[in-house]
């Protein structure tokens, strides 16, 4: 249910606050631009900052301003189990189509641990849930033989997989019967190819007509159309990580674009020059900007 391009949606501030008027526009426009997915309050919206009220009124905020019109599969992982349990209920509660639950992150819990984890999760909310596997923000890679383990349990339905392995993509299609998604975009296109079905992406906060294109023409069988489109998007997906952590990069060039005001929320802060500038160019070589300051 959440194959396809779901956009890891930016949490804007305004003097230190949720900016939610803003919060609302992004929903109209994504919706408006075709995107399916709405994913807040995960990596890309900085919910490691925000307050339990903030992050339960970002999740409110974008489902009903969705109002069915997208999915909303917001961000509701912890490295406590009590607090992951506690935020799907309430996403649950204000109608998300599904949560998205992080591996725990600092703790680095043995296998079984993680197992035990998610398990709790699903035996605790009637709703789907996509697993995040992200092995350089957590610290711990949730290994396929977990995944199958979980993959019995009804609510589990996908895995976001950012960890890198095209291997691991391949061992956990072996493995289960889950929707795989990417968590790369730079990868979008080799793991559709191995039989991922979409992916949740950053990239798309900007371009989300040319990542939809992407999976559409990979679909509908034109491969060298989907390649085209993976060429063109490769140096932007491959910056907006690389230039500087996520989400500064993108946060900043949506500022840039005028659909914000890049302020962040400690212990992120805006970039250098130097990174500001290759942030910009990089926008200016995909077309986005007319030139470079």
């Amino acid at each position: 249910m959440f194959a396809g391009c779901t956009v890891a949606l930016v949490t804007p501030f305004r003097n230190g606050e949720v900016d939610y008027p803003l919060l609302q526009e992004s929903v109209d426009w994504h919706i408006a631009q075709g995107v399916p997915v709405l994913s807040p309050v995960g990596t890309t919206g900085e919910c490691p900052t925000l307050t339990h009220d903030e992050h339960e009124r970002v999740i409110a905020t974008v489902v009903e301003r969705a109002a069915g019109r997208a999915k909303v599969l917001p961000g509701t992982g912890s490295n406590s189990t009590a607090e992951a349990v506690r935020l799907t209920r309430f996403a649950a509660k204000a109608g998300a189509d599904g949560a998205l639950l992080v591996a725990p992150y600092y703790n680095r819990p043995m296998q079984e641990g993680l197992y035990a984890h998610f398990a709790q999760i699903a035996e605790s909310v009637d709703l789907p849930l996509v697993l995040y596997n992200v092995p350089g923000r957590t610290g711990r890679n949730v290994e396929p033989e977990t995944i199958e383990r979980l993959a019995k349990l009804g609510p589990i339905v996908a895995v976001k997989e950012a960890s890198g392995s095209l291997d691991q993509v391949s061992e956990l299609l072996c493995r289960t019967d889950l929707t795989i998604l990417s968590g790369d975009d730079s990868l979008t296109l080799p793991m559709l190819a191995l039989g991922a079905e979409g992916v949740i992406s950053v990239v798309a906060n900007l371009v989300p007509r040319d990542m939809l294109a992407l999976i559409a023409a990979f679909e509908q069988g034109n491969r060298d159309e989907a390649r085209r489109l993976h060429l063109k998007l490769f140096p932007l997906c491959r910056d907006l990580l690389a230039i500087a952590a996520n989400p500064i990069p993108v946060k900043m060039a949506l500022a840039m674009l005028g659909r914000g005001n890049g302020e962040f929320r400690l212990p992120l802060c805006p970039p250098v020059e130097s990174a500001q500038l290759a942030i910009r160019t990089s926008l200016t070589r995909y077309g986005l900007l007319t030139g470079v300051a």
